[in-house]
């Protein structure tokens, strides 16, 4: 996704102060939704995994400060918790977790080495999770969380099978999400398992329905939309319920 110079009438407004901590920025969806949450005049805390240059240094460069870029490995649970640290007592209005993987789709799980499948899941469903339970106390307390999941991760609407390690991590993902709510039942925040749709990017795919375009700028409508409605919800990028 190329970047380009920011107007001005899309940087932040005056006396705006609404805050994003995203995790998984660095590039495709994740850098798509930073840069929409800037031309909406949010301002953003995003995180990349190494210490390389990425198109997010690229975006932050144009965005006059709006743009904060932390560094995290969500495999690594010792980052998680510097990360916590860094932030010390920064509140947010929205968590929002992006960071994921995928592996060939061809296969069944069976055939799946147990290195590759570790990689999958530890990425996909627990290192999610470690970030929801280790930052969510720095989301406001009617604030939003929201987990990058997939359609693919709905067990009513697998008929076809296919990328059966990628389809199991997001099921996992959404349990364990249900799990979290469960548990946090009495809360005010919104919870949100997000699913973008089949969209073209380089984990997606030049096959993919959607351009970046199509999906990224609704599912921050959805996020908004949601804004407020306590409670775990399982939408698509068009505001959609999708079936467990």
């Amino acid at each position: 996704m190329a970047i380009t110079n920011l107007p001005p009438e899309l940087g932040a407004p005056p006396g705006s102060d609404r805050r994003v901590l995203l995790i998984g920025a660095s590039r495709g969806l994740g850098l798509a939704l930073a840069q929409q949450w800037v031309r909406g005049g949010w301002h953003v805390t995003a995180t990349v995994r190494g210490s390389g240059r990425t198109p997010l240094h690229d975006l932050a460069g144009n965005c006059s400060g709006q743009i904060q870029i932390e560094t995290v490995d969500i495999t690594e649970p010792a980052q998680i918790a510097a990360l916590r640290t860094r932030l010390a007592d920064r509140m947010f209005d929205l968590l929002f977790v992006n960071a994921g993987v995928t592996n060939q789709p061809e296969g069944t799980v069976a055939e799946t080495s147990t290195d590759e499948f570790n990689r999958v899941m530890v990425t996909n469903a627990l290192g999610p999770l470690r970030v929801v339970e280790t930052l969510h106390n720095h989301v406001e307390p009617a604030g939003t969380i929201a987990v990058m999941s997939s359609g693919q991760g709905s067990v009513a609407n697998n008929v076809s099978g296919g990328h059966e390690v990628y389809r199991g991590s997001k099921a996992a993902l959404n349990t364990f999400m249900r799990s979290y709510a469960a548990r946090h039942s009495a809360g005010h925040r919104t919870l949100v398992l997000m699913a973008p749709g089949w969209v073209r990017t380089e984990m997606g795919g030049p096959g993919a329905r959607l351009g970046i375009d199509e999906s990224i700028p609704n599912v921050v409508r959805t996020l908004d939309t949601l804004r407020g409605k306590r409670g775990l919800h399982y939408v698509d990028y068009l505001g959609r319920t999708v079936p467990w």
